[in-house]
């Protein structure tokens, strides 16, 4: 337990590290030699020409500026056509700010799509870069092919304020890089397409995502391998499959993914809640997590650990697991309208260790409707509360539903 207490010590300090400046407000300061408008270099903005060839010469400008900051503006009253495209750096100038009032959109059919040798994973890309602001209220709609915008192999990255929709595959992904902020987004698609994941992190570290509205048809976000020191707070969830650790294990590879805080997130009709999901036959590990301060309105299984995660029918059973060591869910209450409430699936051969809970109040939604209204529903499910298996902890404080696979610390 003391371990536990030295490592959300140390987490307590990420939310004060690095802290985020909005640019926005710096523009008027900046003259016109380091602003490069996309209008200026033959975009036209009516939505149906391909304004990619302008887009790529005013990036060229603005990434080998020579100065401390350099911007690329996207003016607002303008709709821009953009193929698959690469803002690649490194750059010369120190402070790289993208300021996107227009539109953004790609092309609808997959048919219209050009990219290299047919290889179309991603519409947007930045990469290579260190020292880059997104900001603006700009719309970012991307249909039919996989990734919308994907930050790779950068650091010091702030984004802020913009809507991302529409991506057929992760709205939003942060790949390989480290000290990135994410506030203030706004994150579309449709509630029943999946793999719709709003944003998906992987191998990157010293991630914070804050104070954004996340409606996808999968996760809201996602930390996938090879992540550490990930701070996610006051997130909007819902509809959407919850906020995620994993998959990780498949094909018996070995991941991990350790030091994370989710808190103060609410979650609105979501098909899941906080949830680690590992592969069996998986190597690697998961540990040092906080679920902390998590409101539910409605929502099914809202705490899960799953080490038998598999989303089809045709998976092996194997002794072999992915370690989950040191997880702690503290203050969790709301509603859900499907039971269980807790499911802890552990593996006999590598069980969930230190698995801590503290003050867990999750009720049935179905039975405050009858309370609230003095009336039976015809709806009533009869299975457990909560499952746990192969799992060793402790709990405190108020525990419903109950488990009976955690020592009891309540005095």
């Amino acid at each position: 337990m003391a371990n536990f207490v030295m490592f959300l010590n140390f987490l307590l300090s990420l939310t004060v590290f690095h802290t985020f400046q909005s640019v926005q407000s710096h523009f008027s300061l900046y003259n016109d030699n380091n602003i490069f408008n996309v209008l200026n270099y033959g975009a036209i903005g009516d939505g149906f020409s391909d304004d990619s060839k302008a887009f790529k010469d005013a990036w060229e400008d603005t990434c080998n500026y020579i100065g401390s900051e350099s911007i690329m503006e996207i003016p607002e009253g303008n709709t821009f056509l953009l193929q698959p495209i690469e803002f690649h750096g490194p750059c010369k100038s120190k402070k790289i700010i993208l300021s996107i009032s227009g539109n953004l959109i790609a092309p609808e059919s997959p048919y219209e799509w050009k990219c290299n040798k047919d290889d179309c994973h991603q519409w947007i890309e930045f990469a290579h870069i260190n020292g880059l602001y997104i900001d603006g209220h700009g719309l970012m709609a991307c249909l039919k092919r996989p990734r919308g915008v994907v930050i790779s192999h950068s650091s010091n990255v702030h984004i802020s304020n913009i809507m991302v929709k529409d991506s057929p595959n992760f709205q939003m992904s942060l790949e390989d890089s480290k000290w990135v902020i994410v506030k203030q987004l706004t994150i579309t698609a449709d509630g029943d397409s999946p793999n719709t994941d709003g944003i998906h992190i992987q191998r990157s570290q010293n991630v914070i995502v804050y104070d954004s509205n996340i409606r996808t048809g999968d996760d809201c976000i996602s930390i996938g391998d090879g992540s550490k020191y990930i701070n996610i707070s006051r997130i909007s969830c819902g509809p959407g499959h919850g906020i995620s650790i994993g998959s990780l294990g498949r094909y018996g590879t070995k991941e991990t993914v350790e030091n994370v805080v989710v808190r103060d997130c609410t979650f609105r009709e979501t098909t899941n809640g906080v949830r680690i999901k590992t592969w069996q036959g998986g190597r690697g590990h998961v540990r040092n997590v906080l679920f902390e301060r998590i409101k539910l309105h409605g929502a099914t299984r809202p705490i899960i650990i799953d080490q038998f995660y598999c989303p089809h029918s045709q998976c092996k059973n194997h002794t072999k697991a992915v370690e989950i060591k040191n997880v702690m869910f503290n203050h969790i209450h709301g509603t859900s309208i499907k039971k269980p409430f807790v499911q802890l699936l552990c593996s006999k051969s590598v069980p969930c260790r230190d698995i801590f809970m503290n003050d867990i109040n999750i009720h049935d939604e179905n039975e405050e409707e009858e309370k609230k209204y003095h009336k039976s529903l015809s709806r009533h499910d009869d299975h457990p509360s909560a499952e746990c298996i192969n799992v060793k902890g402790e709990s405190n404080g108020v525990m419903k539903p109950k488990l009976a696979c955690l020592e009891s610390k309540r005095h």
